[in-house]
């Protein structure tokens, strides 16, 4: 639904002739002299300098590789091995220059192979927050339970798209849309940073599926990788972000860890990146990756390798750094320079966070890092669930509600039988309550609390009964359980994980998006009986609920995703009302899968064998798809219920007055082509500084405190060739009962701007901008235009 409001006129943009005459122009941030003190959280897009501390990290990066030997450097760029050492990646120590070691260590949710650390929510449900306050808060608490295990790098986050709706890992990253994976890439890193713990952002580029991961090709053409897939990897640079994580797939038919073009052109060059690319495990396919832009081989010596690779890809025996680095330098083919940049890189990465101070002295997995960090847990997962459905005035519950007392259905709300199996085989077992998915991107869990449990001990403070029905392949007993209760909630769930695992029959990547174990069935079987069917749904991605979402005995929907440890106390939590759902579709549930605009590729159907994944959809990614076929989801992205009700009026837009006033800012307002090199740097903070505000009133009509997310999604001119609505901010606002505020949003250049594929730059097209500003890409409540002459 579209409601438009009256708009009060704008003020054009500025003319290039004013732009001197009034002395304007917004000069960057102050200088950030250390890393570990990042600018504030804002809804206005900044670029932080950091150069200040990346010129001192590589001073002395400089000075230490000076006293170096081959040997040294060698050693530096390549890792130990898998198995060789207590971390997952291990690169040895360096006595010449009193060198450590540096230990890197999985994943972007937790510390993965370590007891005693939190389990956060999924990289997909902290986006489904669009709450750049809790996003940084997980980001401080997880990177302070790295550097409490003494890790010097910590393997995340992860901002891949996604992309298709069964993608494996698409559940580590955050959601469908760059600009909001970008945001929460942007806050996350800088909380991770801020807490002295190298954080590496992956997977670059192009990996957006599992299966066939290391045989795919992913061609994308340059406008989209710049505007969709590259999005989140330059708000990563501008974060100061210390490493990236390069692929195992290939781009454009040359592999990622050697792709020329995307490192050290992209990244490097155009991105202005001042830190080292270090290879996805096995990633590296050879010497010459040294000068395509790779500067660290994980694991390093692939002696050590325990998993089956075929050779034909994966080179059994020996590195390709490690001593056939060093030879290759000796003979001149890797020049020794290059080499030199490499080291330097990575030592400044390790002096930016001031790791050369004393505190990382090695691996202390034993070491219990959660101090209150379940208070941030659960904070993040309570504020990502996300509610879909609520009638017959079914949530939140209270006792009065439940005097005919609750059922519970569904394997999916007990607790594993062995939270150390879960762990051990990260996630993929099919065991109770679905807290994580599976692979190197998952965490081991110290304590779970599973929901059964959490509403167990909710009921009993009310003096309410509760009773279960667990078996999910025996949902006539569910069925029998459910009749005359209060409440009947079906639990049900669908997962997806690394490539290496199997699970469910899906490999991988999803099957399909059905949910697992009879889930279906269990919801139909019980709202047959109970007409206060409330559903809960646990799923890594996008679920099919056709089979029962217009049921009216199904009250009310909740989608909780991937919450990590604090599950069941999140949710209870939400259903009780102690915190009213804020949380937002972070991508879009279609009615069917053939909706999607791409789905995972099998090539020739043989992982080994060498395919090319066309990226044709372009731009026309998750919800921009949906609009531009004009196609009707289930669930829109951006969507989300309350249980109170917000009104939005009086949508003001007008000129920051601190508009443009550069080289740069006049080329752009006259419509010409920005170069696009080191368009991440603090000397393009013009570009990035807020250059148009959008004012509104928002107010809470209903009769709960609760938090809206106002959204302004951004309608590009015809010539533009842009999707019809494209996400430009957002943000959190908590209002109490009655309450109102002016909520402002603010635009920049690049918010207006487009690749030029031609001119390899930024730029303004011509013609007339509009926005809406509402609860949803479909649900607009206020209308402008933004005049462009």
């Amino acid at each position: 639904m579209r409601f438009l409001a009256h708009l009060s006129l704008a003020a054009p943009f500025v003319n290039a002739a004013s732009l001197y005459s009034s002395g304007a122009g917004r000069s960057p941030l102050a200088a950030r002299t250390t890393i570990s003190n990042p600018p504030a959280t804002s809804s206005s897009s900044t670029v932080p300098d950091f150069s200040a501390a990346w010129d001192a990290a590589y001073a002395k990066a400089k000075v230490a590789v000076a006293k170096m030997s081959l040997t040294d450097k060698v050693t530096l760029t390549t890792g130990t091995g898998l198995g060789a050492g207590t971390c997952s990646g291990n690169i040895p120590a360096i006595s010449s220059i009193n060198f450590p070691g540096l230990c890197l260590e999985d994943g972007p949710m937790a510390m993965r192979p370590a007891n005693f650390s939190t389990v956060f929510p999924a990289g997909v449900n902290t986006a489904a927050t669009f709450n750049r306050q809790l996003i940084r808060a997980r980001g401080v608490a997880l990177g302070a339970e790295f550097a409490g295990k003494g890790v010097n790098v910590a393997f995340g986050p992860s901002v891949q798209i996604a992309r298709t709706p069964t993608g494996g890992r698409s559940w580590e990253g955050f959601g469908a849309d760059p600009f909001l994976s970008g945001e929460a890439g942007y806050e996350t890193i800088l909380g991770m940073q801020s807490s002295k713990v190298q954080a590496n952002v992956k997977h670059f580029l192009g990996k957006y599926q599992e299966f066939a991961r290391f045989s795919e090709s992913s061609d994308i053409d340059d406008r989209t990788a710049h505007e969709i897939y590259g999005h989140p990897f330059m708000r990563a640079v501008m974060a100061g972000v210390s490493s990236v994580m390069c692929a195992e797939n290939r781009v454009n038919g040359t592999y990622s860890c050697g792709n020329d073009e995307i490192q050290n052109k992209l990244l490097r060059k155009e991105w202005g990146f001042r830190g080292y690319v270090l290879s996805d495990f096995l990633a590296n396919r050879a010497t010459s990756d040294a000068v395509n832009g790779l500067d660290m081989s994980l694991p390093g010596n692939a002696a050590q390798v325990t998993i089956p690779v075929s050779s034909a890809y994966i080179d059994p025996v020996n590195s390709y750094f490690g001593s056939t680095l060093a030879s290759a330098v000796t003979n001149g083919t890797v020049p020794a320079s290059q080499l030199d940049a490499m080291v330097t890189r990575i030592l400044a990465g390790w002096y930016l966070l001031n790791q050369d101070n004393g505190q990382f002295t090695g691996p202390q997995y034993t070491k219990d890092v959660r101090a209150d960090h379940a208070t941030v847990a659960r904070q993040v997962a309570a504020a990502s669930h996300i509610l879909l459905k609520n009638t017959k005035n079914a949530l939140p519950l209270t006792k009065a509600k439940l005097g005919n007392g609750i059922l519970v259905a569904g394997s999916d709300a007990r607790a594993p039988s062995s939270l150390w199996l879960i762990s051990a085989y990260v996630g993929a077992l099919n065991d109770g309550t679905l807290a994580m998915g599976w692979g190197s991107g998952a965490g081991t869990l110290t304590t779970l609390a599973a929901p059964l449990d959490s509403l167990t001990t909710k009921a009993q403070a009310d003096g309410t009964t509760i009773s279960a029905a667990l078996d999910d392949w025996n949902p006539a007993a569910a069925a029998a359980a459910a009749v005359g209760k209060s409440a009947a909630l079906v639990f049900i769930k669908s997962a997806s994980g690394e490539g290496h695992i199997r699970a469910q029959l899906n490999s991988r990547c999803r099957s399909n998006i059905s949910a697992w174990n009879n889930g279906d069935n269990m919801v139909k079987a019980v709202a047959a009986v109970n007409p206060n069917t409330i559903v809960i749904i646990h799923s890594v991605g996008t679920i099919d609920m056709e089979a029962w979402i217009n049921n009216p005995n199904v009250s009310a929907v909740v989608l909780a995703g991937i919450p990590g440890q604090e599950s069941g106390n999140a949710l209870v939590d939400v259903l009780y009302g102690t915190v009213n759902p804020s949380g937002r579709l972070p991508y879009t549930i279609a009615k069917q899968l053939s909706d999607y605009p791409a789905q995972v590729n099998h090539g020739t159907g043989d992982i080994n064998g060498l395919f090319s994944i066309p990226y044709s959809e372009k731009l026309l990614v998750d919800y921009r798809h949906f609009d531009a076929k004009n196609i009707t989801p289930r669930f829109e992205f951006g969507y989300g219920l309350s249980y109170t009700y917000f009104s939005y009026s009086a949508l003001t837009i007008t000129r920051s007055i601190q508009p443009l006033g550069s080289t740069l800012g006049t080329k752009w307002l006259a419509g010409l082509t920005v170069p696009g090199a080191s368009s991440s740097t603090a000397a393009w903070s013009v570009f990035h500084t807020p250059i148009v505000t959008v004012k509104f009133n928002l107010k809470n009509t209903g009769i709960y405190a609760g938090s809206e997310i106002p959204q302004l999604y951004l309608h590009f001119p015809s010539s533009a060739g842009e999707p019809p609505s494209v996400l430009k901010a957002f943000d959190s606002i908590k209002l109490n009962p009655g309450q109102n505020t002016t909520v402002t949003l603010t635009l920049t250049a690049h918010s207006f701007s487009v690749w030029d594929t031609v001119g390899q730059g930024w730029k303004r097209p011509s013609g007339q901008f509009t926005l809406h500003v509402g609860a949803s890409s479909r649900d607009f409540r206020l209308y402008g235009v933004v005049p462009t002459n």
